[in-house]
C-alpha cells in the first residue's frame, strides 16, 4: 500500500445507528374533563407540563451534542448526517471517525493495522487525539509508506500501531479533565496545555495545537489536532 491508495481508500463506508424519538400525546373527552372535579384537571395539566418539558430535555440532550465542543475547524464539520456532532456520538469512535471529512487519513492508516479498528470500538471508555489529513500530508510520503508497508506485516506490533497508540489515552475526559500528563496507550506519555480557549498536545518531541475538541463519539471523546505526535520513533 502506498500514500495514493491511502488516500483513495480512505472514504471507506461505515454502518450508521441512527437514533430517532417518537412522541404521543394522549387526550381525554370534552366532555368527562368538564364534569371532572377541579383538582383533577389541574393534576392532569401538571403531568401533561411534566411529560413536555421531560421531551424538550430530552430533545435538547439530543441535539446538543456540538454544544460542547471547541476550536477554530469545528466549523469544518458537517452540520447534519453521519459525520455531524449529532450523527458521531451515535457510533463507536473508529466508526465516528469514518464519518468526520477532517480524518480520512486517519481512519485508513488505523484501517491498515488489522484489528486495530474493532479494538478502538470496543473499548469501554477512551479519548483520542486525532490527527487530521493536512497533518499526515506533511509526513514525508516515503516515511508514511514504510510505516503502512509495517502495518501490513506486522500488524498490531508494527511502528504504525505503536504512533496511533501514542495518541489514544484511557477515559472519556472533557477540556478539564484532559490537562496534564496523560499516559496513552502505547505505554508512554504526552502533556496537554491549555483550555477551551487554546489547547495544545506534545510528547516531547512534536507539539500539537487542538483544531476542534471535546467531540463525543459512543465511547470516545475526540480532540482533533494539527500534527502527527511521531515521538515513540523518536
Amino acid at each position: 500500500m502506498n500514500l495514493r491508495s491511502l488516500r483513495r481508500g480512505a472514504t471507506a463506508t461505515a454502518a450508521v445507528l441512527a437514533l430517532s424519538a417518537s412522541l404521543a400525546a394522549c387526550g381525554s373527552d370534552d366532555d368527562e374533563a368538564a364534569d371532572a372535579p377541579a383538582a383533577s384537571a389541574s393534576s392532569s395539566a401538571d403531568e401533561g407540563s411534566s411529560d413536555e418539558g421531560s421531551s424538550d430535555e430530552g430533545s435538547e440532550e439530543a441535539a446538543g451534542a456540538g454544544d460542547q465542543v471547541f476550536g477554530p475547524a469545528c466549523d469544518a464539520v458537517p452540520t447534519d448526517g453521519a459525520g455531524s456532532f449529532d450523527g458521531m456520538v451515535q457510533d463507536p469512535v473508529a466508526t465516528a471517525a469514518s464519518n468526520n471529512p477532517l480524518l480520512t487519513t486517519l481512519v485508513a492508516a488505523v484501517g491498515a493495522v488489522d484489528g486495530l479498528g474493532d479494538t478502538l470500538n470496543g473499548a469501554d471508555a477512551l479519548t483520542v487525539f486525532a490527527p487530521y489529513d493536512d497533518a499526515f500530508a506533511a509526513i514525508p510520503e516515503k516515511a508514511l509508506n514504510g510505516l503502512l508497508e509495517g502495518a501490513a506485516q506486522d500488524g498490531t506490533d508494527s511502528d504504525l500501531a505503536t504512533v496511533l497508540s501514542h495518541h489514544v489515552v484511557g477515559g472519556q475526559l472533557d477540556p478539564s479533565a484532559v490537562v496534564g500528563e496523560q499516559e496513552t496507550l502505547a505505554g508512554d506519555t504526552i502533556t496537554i496545555e491549555g483550555d477551551e480557549s487554546g489547547m495544545t498536545v506534545t510528547d516531547g518531541t512534536a507539539t500539537a495545537t487542538v483544531l476542534c475538541g471535546n467531540i463525543p463519539t459512543a465511547n470516545a471523546t475526540v480532540y482533533v489536532i494539527d500534527t502527527v505526535l511521531t515521538g515513540p520513533l523518536g
